[in-house]
């Protein structure tokens, strides 16, 4: 109807220049009116008897009323093409931001590859899977529903819910998630939520609720506009009254100059200005591995002065892996590290478990026998490794074994400086001679490899402090710290939870606005009260994405200066739409009460503004999706989302 709306203005402009007679101009144009018009007039006077408001839409009609009751048939068709033209072209580009939504939806697949227990396979849709249930995944497939591997070894591309660009390496035990692309190798998956309660799901709903929230500056513009309008009507009722009655002018002109002030008085590209910037930042970090739980926590996060970082989990990887392997007494590297993992072989404590896991990565698979394996917990285990008696663990138990640990000295105290922790491996002879230590094992939570560089680009930012808040003792959140460059004077070690919280209330009364970086649930107290709170690796944690304002779902420093520059671009965007949308009102207003404006030109401003602010705001969005879905209805129903309003956010 718009594109015919625009045909009958064309042919009624080149009627009149070709001289065709009035009657037959008239009446096209009075069908581009009405083509047009179809939905406007509607909506407008719905909007004045439901919601009791004088939206664009009702003054788009009593202004197209009045330029037909003036005889000006084709001022009123430019106004009403350009306006439908505006509203179609404001539905695409909003539509557009949305589909990062709507990518997300179409990622999970229909169906389910479901084992039996005869072996067999039967398709299920992902809704009936029940929780516990083995899918089996094919290389090129998608991973229908959370769960973890119980068979198989693969890469997995996680980019769709994670961010990360390279594919992940997965065996038994990992966990893996909706939506997921399983590249190489088969897969069976023990599923461990319904499809409705995955990571998938839950990220679709965050970032839908997200986009509806408004911001601080949005909730700014809509007070002011529900002032602003009715004041420029009022504005646009005396223009008419005061020199007609008071000065005897003629109604014509002045009627002419009200209307032409009741199409600029609705604030357009001023309400959709905030709003339009908001989804498309959030839209654009929710396929780049973050969430923003909102409008408010995108704008505070531009704004931050200072930021805590937790240590375990945030900073470090939260999984100890050996550090170092310091040979002693002529006994080679491998062959240490060779006979601790075969003694540790048989252990689940995290410290054995990484010592396995350093020998595998070196490919040391030709472990000698173990025999005779006693652990005592927490402090090591004993057991004859190739024939020869082998006691590994802590220092000060191996000590009270009965080793000697003379030799271990100075490199124990070193380990203890790095702020590691030293297992001892000592081994006695097969002829009867006493154990002696034959090397150190130095092992710490492993450093992400990206958070000295996320530090020095918080600083570069402008970000005035930067702490360490750790539960672990003083000697290793030292070191921490040092290795990522935070300042030893901001540093706080052995902290409770509440002593956590003190310290992010410190922070906030000196610098106002704080982020608290942490895991989500140890650190919930302090996410809670920094200005916003930030949580690591909500793919696989209910309570990160509970708790925090913001999650870093792929586990990726890198992406907290991101987030925060991205919140800075969106600031920017945001301030300089509404600048624009109030000069642009101004200058209009201005001319149409000196008579200098027509209906066309009005509307054209008010459409044009509109359109700039929605395409600067779109910047934020980045590159939509290649391929549009065939049915987002479905999907939104698939998910429990309900209808989408097409018109839901719309200025107009």
């Amino acid at each position: 109807m718009v594109l015919f709306s625009g045909l009958c203005l064309g042919l009624g402009m080149l009627g009149e220049w070709l001289g065709w007679p009035e009657t037959a101009t008239t009446a096209i144009f009075l069908l581009a009116i009405l083509a047009g018009a179809m939905e406007i007039v509607p909506k407008g006077l719905q909007g004045v008897v439901r919601e009791r408001s004088l939206d664009i839409n009702f003054l788009v009609t009593v202004a197209v009323a009045g330029a037909m009751l003036l005889g000006q048939w084709g001022e009123g068709a430019t106004v009403v093409f350009l306006f439908s033209l505006g509203e179609a072209l404001e539905s695409y580009t909003l539509g557009r931001t949305r589909r990062s939504i709507q990518a997300l939806m179409a990622m999970a697949p229909e169906t389910a590859q479901v084992k039996g227990a005869g072996g067999g396979e039967r398709t299920l849709r992902v809704e009936s899977v029940p929780a516990g249930s083995i899918v089996a995944v094919r290389p090129g497939d998608r991973v229908p529903l959370d769960g973890v591997i119980t068979q198989g070894e693969s890469a997995v591309d996680q980019a769709p819910i994670t961010g990360e660009s390279v594919p992940v390496d997965k065996g038994p035990g990992d966990t893996v998630y909706a939506g997921t692309i399983n590249t190489t190798g088969y897969l069976e998956v023990r599923t461990s939520r319904p499809f409705t309660e995955n990571t998938l799901a839950k990220i679709i709903h965050l970032v839908e609720t997200a986009q509806s929230e408004k911001a601080p500056s949005q909730r700014f513009v809509e007070r002011f506009a529900r002032v602003y309008t009715p004041a420029v009507v009022m504005g646009a009722v005396l223009l008419v009254i005061v020199p007609t009655l008071l000065f005897n002018q003629p109604l014509a002109p002045w009627f002419d100059r009200a209307l032409v002030l009741l199409l600029v008085a609705c604030p357009c590209a001023l309400v959709i200005s905030t709003p339009v910037s908001v989804v498309a930042a959030i839209g654009n970090a929710s396929r780049n591995g973050v969430l923003i739980k909102g409008g408010a926590y995108l704008e505070k996060a531009g704004a931050l002065r200072a930021v805590a970082f937790d240590k375990t989990g945030t900073l470090t990887r939260g999984v100890p892996e050996v550090q170092q392997v310091v040979p002693l007494n002529g006994l080679a590297r491998a062959d240490v590290l060779r006979l601790a993992a075969a003694a540790e072989a048989r252990s689940e404590h995290p410290l054995a478990q990484a010592i396995v896991r350093a020998a595998r990565r070196e490919k040391l698979d030709d472990l000698p026998a173990v025999e005779g394996f006693q652990a005592s917990a927490g402090r090591g285990i004993r057991a004859t490794v190739g024939g020869a008696p082998v006691t590994l663990g802590k220092p000060a138990w191996v000590e009270a074994s009965g080793v000697a640990l003379d030799g271990a000295g100075v490199v124990l105290a070193e380990v203890a400086r790095a702020g590691h922790t030293g297992v001892v491996v000592a081994r006695g002879e097969t002829d009867g001679r006493p154990p002696r230590v034959v090397g150190v094992i130095a092992i710490a939570d492993e450093l992400r490899s990206t958070a000295g560089a996320t530090v020095k680009a918080l600083r570069r930012m402008g970000v005035r402090r930067i702490m360490l808040l750790s539960g672990d003792n003083v000697t290793t959140a030292a070191a921490t710290a040092a290795r990522v460059g935070i300042a030893p004077q901001d540093v706080r070690a052995e902290l409770l939870p509440e002593a956590k919280l003190a310290a992010i209330r410190e922070l906030v009364r000196q610098h106002g606005q704080v982020a608290m970086v942490g895991d989500g649930v140890n650190d919930a107290p302090a996410l809670a009260a920094a200005t916003v709170g930030i949580a690591m690796g909500a793919g696989g944690s209910d309570t990160a994405l509970e708790t925090a304002d913001i999650a870093l779902v792929a586990d990726d420093l890198t992406r907290l200066p991101w987030v925060l520059e991205l919140s800075r671009r969106a600031a920017r965007t945001i301030r300089f739409n509404i600048a624009f949308a109030l000069l642009t009102k101004l200058v209009v207003l201005g001319l149409a009460a000196l008579g200098m404006a027509s209906l066309w030109l009005a509307i054209a401003a008010d459409t044009g503004a509109s359109i700039v602010v929605i395409l600067n705001g779109m910047r934020l969005l980045g590159r939509a999706p290649a391929q549009p879905l065939a049915d987002v209805g479905a999907a939104r129903r698939r998910y429990g989302l309900g209808h989408e309003d097409p018109h839901a956010g719309h200025a107009h």
